[in-house]
């Protein structure tokens, strides 16, 4: 496929991601069913062209003057891409498939800074009404903020410690181009994609086929990192899902001690059982739901980390279209579900022992209004220094400011994904 039929299969999957408001992953897979002659060149370029109107839906429709499929799909190659309207023009006008033409006034508007008269939810790529919720975070610099999450993320890599160290995960990727994550010192960085590429497929990888790599994203890195679980302790992650920072949290403890990995939701868990034999993790006890699932270690846990369903406004840069789904009475529910599932947890943490509640989030209403509301409820807990955790478990990194007493990172400030991180000790 040209250049031209590939903007208008961008085009038709974006009409239908609005017709029948489904997943962007999943119109994408069924556009691809439907159009096997398509390579994989072209789905990769397609996939691009629609994640990056996603991902600047307000400032290309503002741009182009028109917020269609069209006009999101042509402006994406025009501002996303570097492409020349009146090459495009000519393009379109010699390929069948080709979609409408730019029109002369569109040409015209497009060479003018109409952006910087645009609002300031419209420069920020963010639903108005989430504007408060990042103001209450970020201050004047919100829309920079904001901004960055809509970029395109990098692939980053955590390297299973119990398997190897960095050094020879990165001889074995070099020529994925990997670098070391500036932060993280068990990450892996792949620069974002490039328009119209896509980041290599890190699975087909022998290393990690074998269980010496997992892609993860630097602040999710971290947060393991920071929670500090040592070899021989008990650690619960409450909200374990795919297990992801529960394989994090066993390369930490050297396979040493015990983890036990709980999801309320069973189908959330299923992914951990490959991944943890894959990985040769062999600390770990997963708990499937069940009324009395945890009875067992009440007051027991050195360490609980609480990953809390939320928004996900952290991750818009990867999930754009979540962004635009997103509405204020979801996100009051989420908070009910934070409250709940914060307080459950705590039930499990021994006395002197840690608790940390953890987002990937960049909305205060779900980060550090959480914790406060929880503090005012559980007096037996107070808040642990994030300062003397960073100290611990990353000698020699640079540490970035704990806005108040929390790891707040951001796509803008740390190259990360948006995530929150809180420690709360119980008291003795």
């Amino acid at each position: 496929m040209r250049l031209p039929g590939r903007i208008a299969a961008a085009i038709e999957i974006l009409d239908d991601i609005q017709a029948r408001h489904r997943p962007v992953s999943e119109a994408l897979r069924d556009w691809g069913l439907s159009h096997r002659f398509a390579g994989a060149g072209d789905r990769a370029a397609i996939g691009n062209l629609v994640y990056d109107a996603l991902r600047r839906k307000l400032s290309l429709g503002w741009r182009m003057g028109v917020e269609s499929s069209w006009g999101l799909a042509v402006g994406a190659a025009v501002l996303e891409w570097g492409e020349e309207p009146a090459a495009l023009n000519a393009a379109f006008a010699e390929d069948r498939h080709g979609p409408a033409a730019i029109s002369e006034e569109t040409i015209l508007r497009l060479g003018e800074d109409t952006l910087a008269e645009a609002p300031d939810h419209v420069r920020a790529d963010v639903p108005e009404w989430c504007v408060a919720n990042l103001r209450d975070v970020f201050g004047d610099s919100w829309v920079e903020e904001a901004a960055a999450l809509g970029g395109r993320p990098p692939l980053d890599i955590r390297v299973n410690t119990l398997k190897g160290g960095r050094a020879k995960a990165v001889s074995q990727l070099a020529r994925l181009g990997v670098e070391p994550t500036p932060l993280s010192p068990v990450g892996l960085r792949i620069p974002p994609a490039e328009a119209g590429r896509r980041h290599p497929n890190v699975q087909v990888e022998e290393a990690f086929q074998r269980g010496r790599i997992e892609i993860q994203d630097e602040g999710s890195q971290l947060c393991a990192l920071l929670v500090g679980a040592e070899p021989g302790e008990q650690v619960l992650d409450f909200c374990a899902g795919a297990g992801g920072k529960t394989l994090a949290l066993a390369a930490a403890m050297g396979n040493r001690g015990q983890i036990f990995a709980y999801d309320s939701d069973r189908s959330r868990l299923a992914p951990i059982y490959d991944r943890l034999k894959r990985a040769d993790v062999r600390n770990v006890q997963v708990r499937s739901p069940a009324p009395d699932a945890l009875e067992d270690i009440v007051e027991r846990m050195d360490r609980v980390l609480v990953d809390a369903p939320c928004s996900g406004s952290g991750t818009w840069r990867r999930r754009p279209d979540a962004k635009w789904k997103l509405t204020a009475d979801s996100l009051a529910r989420r908070l009910e579900e934070q409250d709940t599932v914060l307080r459950d947890a705590s039930r499990f943490v021994r006395p002197g022992g840690l608790l940390a509640y953890a987002t990937c989030s960049l909305f205060a209403a779900e980060d550090g209004e959480r914790v406060e509301a929880f503090l005012m409820a559980h007096p037996d807990f107070e808040p642990a220094s994030m300062a003397e955790a960073w100290a611990k478990a990353l000698p020699g990194v640079a540490a970035p400011a704990f806005p108040g007493g929390n790891l707040l990172l951001s796509p803008h400030r740390s190259g990360t994904d948006g995530f929150f991180l809180a420690l709360l000790r119980r008291k003795v």
